[in-house]
């Protein structure tokens, strides 16, 4: 079964896909873009869904595919985030990944977007450096990238940058609690936040990051009562991931609430499908089949007439 058949029930019929004739062998063309049928999301529209206590749908992609299956199922922003590094090429962490792959990847995420906002992570090393080297980055990411806003990770540290950026209007999506690019200094990935101190650091980043022009926060790996705190302090909406349901919204990577990595199952993570062992089934069907002798059957192949046929010698 192709991909594209497999994608059907998401992406429509081939039919109402496209108006093009469609051509009959592998290098076909890619399916369209998902049909904007729906108001594009916006930055004042998750303000306002925040205001009006609407929950905020988040979810990473990594490439033209995941983009189009995000936006036709309606999420209100989609994340291209760095976690792609280990999930899709297969980095040991997020550190190693570098500003040029993150924009081939949003390049191709953006084909597929149509309806939801769109940001993508400044990976580690493109922003810390000084405002102007993260002006730089985030400019590539938007001009280059096709994305709408960008992520950066960091507290009150990171302040005077974030705010740069968006004195010169480019949108910033702030992350604090756990930081996966500084999980070494963290000592690993632990709850952050866990006792009041530690919290109230915290909402001291948070405070910083909305003053300096973040239209929304990204809380990672804090305790519920403390990621419902956070939010009730903040005028801009909270994204939370391990952060209990008290967060103006949630986000989770494609491939891990998929099931793409098997046993692979932190406490935040719900896994909504068995990615990794429905397609492992599936090869191995197609392998087990050409092995056997049963693919291709006549209906996978092209005919020739009797009578064309027979001069063949």
């Amino acid at each position: 079964m192709s991909l594209l058949r497999a994608l059907r029930p998401v992406l429509g019929s081939a039919r109402t896909q496209t108006a093009f004739v469609p051509r009959f062998y592998s290098a076909h063309h890619s399916p369209q873009a998902s049909d904007q049928t729906r108001k594009k999301v916006t930055i004042p529209e998750l303000a306002k869904m925040r205001k009006n206590g609407e929950k905020i749908s988040m979810v990473t992609a990594h490439d033209y595919v995941t983009g189009l299956i995000a936006d036709k199922a309606g999420v209100d922003m989609v994340l291209v985030g760095d976690s792609l590094a280990m999930v899709a090429l297969g980095y040991p962490n997020t550190n190693q990944i570098e500003l040029e792959e993150m924009v081939y990847h949003a390049k191709a995420v953006s084909r597929g977007v149509k309806s939801a906002f769109m940001v993508a992570d400044l990976p580690f090393g493109s922003y810390e450096e000084s405002p102007e080297k993260a002006i730089r980055s985030a400019i590539q990411m938007i001009q280059k990238g096709g994305m709408e806003a960008v992520k950066m990770e960091g507290g009150r540290e990171l302040a005077p940058t974030i705010k740069r950026l968006t004195e010169v209007g480019i949108p910033v999506l702030g992350h604090i609690g756990l930081t996966p690019q500084r999980q070494s200094s963290l000592g690993g990935f632990r709850v952050q936040g866990k006792t009041a101190s530690g919290a109230e650091s915290i909402l001291e980043d948070a405070y910083a990051l909305q003053e300096a022009g973040c239209f929304a926060i990204v809380l990672e790996a804090v305790p519920d009562k403390v990621g419902e705190w956070l939010s009730s302090k903040l005028e801009v909406p909270t994204i939370g991931i391990g952060a209990g349901p008290g967060t103006s919204g949630q986000v989770l990577v494609m491939l891990d609430m998929l099931g793409g990595f098997g046993s692979f199952t932190p406490k935040f993570l719900k896994k909504y499908s068995q990615f990794l062992d429905i397609n492992v089934g599936a090869v191995k069907e197609y392998h087990n089949d050409v092995k056997g002798g049963v693919f291709p059957a006549k209906e996978h192949c092209y005919k020739m007439g009797d009578e064309e046929a027979a001069k063949l010698k």
